[in-house]
């Protein structure tokens, strides 16, 4: 998302303490890859699953679809 008139790029997501500001997506994107996987062991997986289940299975994606350049900069 994008808050226009802080000229920032913003996250809203269901994973514990993600919250991204950013003011270009390559940085938003930088920071999402970089947090979002710890932050998610951290706050979303039991130790027993994590000991116990694939990660291929405990991770299976993080969600993202880069905004078009025009609408994101309009």
């Amino acid at each position: 998302m994008r808050d226009d008139e802080a000229e920032v790029y913003y996250s809203e997501s269901d994973i514990t303490g993600l919250n991204i500001e950013a003011e270009t997506l390559d940085v938003f994107e930088e920071v999402l890859f970089d947090v979002a996987p710890e932050l998610i062991m951290t706050n979303h997986i039991r130790l027993q699953d994590f000991m116990n289940t694939p990660l291929n299975e405990l991770f299976p994606a993080i969600l993202w679809q880069r905004p078009d350049a025009h609408l994101a900069n309009a």
